[in-house]
């Protein structure tokens, strides 16, 4: 990668079903002669996206489920790092983030981080609108406010499904949140490429004018703490606090140096997109870079074992800030302080009542009772789904039965034969609110043949 030329980066957001992965496969199916990689993440029980992908020579690499902008973090920075010791030249990268994400976050990545810094440049935030059913979310959801705001480029796609006033008043929506937005208006996301790749649209001195707190990063955890350790067994002594539990990583450093440090919080960011290991109370705990979650219970402290090897610097970081469990270290009875600390500005909270369920089933499914259930759930459900996308088995159909949805929309049609008997499953996913589980399973498993 040559630092006086840094690859650009596109980061495309919308709302859970603005059009994003049709705009994506209309980009690599394109005869641009570009090497793209693409980076996925999904809100999803299971992810399916990467099938949803026209698969062209372009490299499409899949996030851990979870949101892109919270602890998945650790995993973008990973990808762009493996993409950064390649050999052959990226002309670009194409971020695609779940429905559900904030892009601001994202978009710190590029300038918070020295690496991706010199690697790569943002070039421009793309956010997607569905002109039919953003009204629902306009308001109620901060997520979708915030792709709005921090987007350079703004795609009013399904421009079919609505009329010229409803239009004019969504575009006067969007000006009211983001007046130097672009605005195209879109039909199935048919724009021209030139409009939305390598256009040099993201200005980070804009950007911080109207949101000073733009590159204060967020983080996975709320603070960390540098701390001289001697060998032999400290004590963490936790009093009961607002969680049953706590995610808590203790890294090994070389020093005390400010570059040390940085690079400490690096690793951690990364650590916690790692699976955590539950630790009961009276449990040893050793540093090294693993994520362990205190598990306290409702209403209850805990004391954990620190078990310190040989003396030397570490960074102990936690996800909750430790006054909120007056955490107290102790080595042989005599406290011990942390000789510097920082507080973080701690991950943004999403809409706990959007949930997914998925399902993932070899048998095939027969096709009128599978066609019928949809419709049954579209007629009684259809306002508090979300989003449904899938890849189905039908019984005696020889290519992939590909649908997608969006509240009471639902677009469904053959895709390319399975390549093998073994890749034939079906994979489908439901976002929304109030989803009942056992009634989707119930109705899923009353298609099979």
């Amino acid at each position: 990668m040559n630092p006086s030329n840094p690859i650009p980066v596109t980061v495309l957001t919308g709302f859970l079903g603005s059009g994003k992965t049709t705009l994506l496969n209309r980009i690599l199916s394109e005869n641009h002669g570009k090497r793209i990689a693409v980076i996925e993440n999904e809100f999803g029980e299971i992810g399916i996206d990467n099938e949803l992908v026209i698969g062209a020579d372009e490299e499409i690499f899949e996030m851990n489920n979870g949101c892109i902008c919270c602890t998945v973090r650790g995993d973008l920075i990973r990808i762009l790092g493996n993409l950064m010791k390649r050999k052959d030249r990226l002309d670009a990268v194409l971020i695609e983030t779940t429905g559900l994400a904030d892009p601001a976050p994202v978009a710190q990545t590029f300038f918070v981080d020295d690496d991706m810094k010199s690697a790569f440049r943002l070039d421009a935030i793309v956010t997607m609108v569905d002109a039919k059913h953003v009204w629902q979310h306009l308001d109620a959801s901060p997520e979708c406010q915030e792709q709005l705001a921090f987007a350079d480029v703004t795609l009013i796609n399904k421009t079919d499904l609505v009329d010229e006033a409803t239009l004019k008043s969504l575009e006067a929506k969007i000006r009211s949140v983001n007046a130097v937005t672009r605005i195209h208006r879109t039909h199935n996301a048919k724009v021209p490429l030139d409009e939305i790749l390598d256009i040099r649209a993201f200005d980070l001195q804009n950007t911080l004018a109207s949101s000073p707190d733009f590159l204060k990063p967020e983080m996975p955890f709320e603070w960390a703490g540098l701390y001289r350790l001697d060998a032999g067994m400290h004590v963490l002594e936790f009093e009961p606090g607002p969680d049953p539990s706590m995610d808590l990583v203790v890294l090994p450093m070389p020093d005390g140096s400010e570059s040390s440090w940085k690079a400490a919080l690096q690793q951690a960011v990364q650590v916690f997109s790692s699976e955590p290991r539950s630790q009961q109370p009276g449990v040893s705990l050793f540093p090294g870079g693993e994520l362990h979650q205190l598990a306290f219970g409702e209403g209850c402290g805990g004391r954990f074992l620190l078990e310190v090897g040989l003396p030397g610097t570490f960074g102990v970081f936690t996800q909750h800030h430790p006054d909120e469990f007056k955490m107290l270290m102790t080595r042989n009875k005599q406290q011990v302080l942390p000789t510097s600390s920082e507080t973080f500005a701690p991950n943004h909270s999403h809409d706990q009542s959007v949930s997914s369920v998925g399902f993932r089933e070899t048998r095939s499914l027969d096709p009128r009772r599978f066609d019928e259930w949809l419709g049954g759930l579209l007629r009684d459900k259809g306002t508090d789904i979300y989003r449904m996308k899938g890849i189905v088995n039908l019984a005696g159909v020889k290519d992939r039965f590909v649908f997608q949805g969006v509240h009471m929309l639902l677009d469904g049609k053959p895709d390319r034969p399975w390549k093998t008997e073994s890749e034939r499953q079906t994979q489908i996913v439901f976002i929304g609110k109030n989803l009942n589980r056992a009634e989707l399973e119930s109705g899923f498993r009353s298609c099979l043949v």
